[in-house]
């Protein structure tokens, strides 16, 4: 890639969606077909998904939220039981345990890699808990053998939330088929989108089906049987339920960027290492790093800052935006935030790594869609707002 002056103001959003004429050929088809909500291009989408990530069952949901909050509800998690998670998360993984009335208990991160630090997680179990939900921040993914191990030991339940990681792996299998259950989000700005949507993965076959029932008000049948031509209109209420499902219409496009993300995914992995070639050399930045046996998804290109900086974070931000650049923080850890902090009874200083990690945290576009002169115009404009 050639250097481009950062003189010229070019516009580089933080993310762009990447889709075309296909997808919009597949929604149209499902408009046209008569029957737009949850049927069969939603029954469809479950299959290959489950197939791709090579799990048993896949159930499609209205957003990983949906998926998280069904996870932990069908474990029977409630008033009084404590649930293990990362501070360092966007607040829809506390949420959903806070959904039950159980209470999140938050074990500090790996500074190196912003994940979960399974001996945090160790040291927070109780005769309370009753799962654990890791998180595979930015895409690359948690320790999850030490999870595991840990979780085992006491019979606890491992529920990863995978928000970030299509298509990551873990020593050479897809995150998606390695615990009880995993919740995957399409929302507009994940590596697969269908604008809003999520999908939630498991072995267990009866899991899957009460996965199934609680996404729709825990009812027997889904409405595509009861309303298609020959269907029957029976129906039963057989436990409380959510409204979680996914319709058809998400679906058609989770299809067509499903058969694209093969190489949505080589195309982050060409910009992840662009960036480390023109970011590398540079005392300020600590760059985002992909350990041996893991395949990051590269959702998220977070950079921190280093104590040789010579700028301040929220100054480097000013001077991209300056730019045309587009930049996010992520993540305010949980525990910040006022409701959460007033709740669970945080304050700062709690989980100093993922507060240090917060305060040094900025992350850089990274989106398929990106050329490589968007990609150059990055690089150098990091460049000159950290070195002016």
């Amino acid at each position: 890639m050639s250097g481009t002056s950062p003189t010229t103001v070019r516009q580089v959003p933080f993310h762009r969606p990447s889709f075309d004429e296909r997808e919009i050929r597949a929604i149209e088809e499902v408009l046209r077909s008569g029957w737009i909500t949850t049927g069969e291009k939603a029954r469809e989408f479950e299959r290959r998904f489950a197939e791709y990530v090579g799990a048993s069952h896949a159930v499609a949901v209205n957003s990983c939220t949906a998926g998280l909050h069904l996870a932990l509800a069908a474990e029977g998690i409630g008033p009084g039981d404590e649930v293990i998670t990362t501070p360092y998360t966007f607040v829809a993984t506390v949420e959903t345990i806070c959904y039950l009335g159980a209470r999140p208990v938050f074990a500090d991160i790996d500074p190196a890699t912003r994940n979960i630090d399974p001996e945090q997680v160790a040291a927070k179990i109780t005769p309370k808990t009753r799962a654990i939900v890791p998180v595979h921040i930015a895409g690359l993914p948690c320790e999850l053998d030490a999870i595991h191990e840990v979780a085992a030991a006491r019979g606890i339940p491992v529920l990863e939330d995978a928000a970030h990681s299509l298509p990551a792996s873990y020593k050479g299998r897809r995150i998606g088929a390695l615990s009880r259950a995993t919740a995957f989000s399409f929302y507009a700005t994940k590596n697969l989108t269908t604008a809003e949507g999520g999908m939630l993965t498991t072995d267990d076959a009866d899991l899957a089906a009460r996965y199934r029932r609680l996404s729709l008000h825990g009812i027997t049948a889904d409405g595509w049987k009861r309303y298609r031509l020959g269907g029957k209109w029976f129906y039963e209420v057989v436990e409380m339920g959510y409204k979680y499902n996914l319709t058809d219409v998400a679906a058609a496009m989770g299809l067509v960027q499903l058969d694209k993300l093969d190489g949505f995914d080589a195309r982050r992995h060409e910009i992840a290492k662009a960036f480390d070639e023109r970011l590398g050399d540079l005392p300020d930045l600590a760059l985002p790093e992909e350990p041996a046996g893991m395949r990051h998804a590269w959702h998220l290109y977070i950079v921190g800052l280093t104590d040789k900086a010579r700028v301040s974070r929220d100054i480097l931000i000013e001077r991209l935006t300056e730019r045309g650049v587009g930049t996010s923080v992520h993540f305010i850890p949980a525990h910040l935030h006022p409701y959460y902090a007033t709740r669970l009874g945080h304050r700062r200083g709690d989980f100093p790594r993922a507060e240090a990690a917060f305060d040094r945290a900025i992350s850089l576009p990274l989106y398929p869609a990106m050329t490589d002169e968007d990609v150059d115009y990055v690089a150098s404009a990091v460049r000159e707002a950290l070195t002016r």
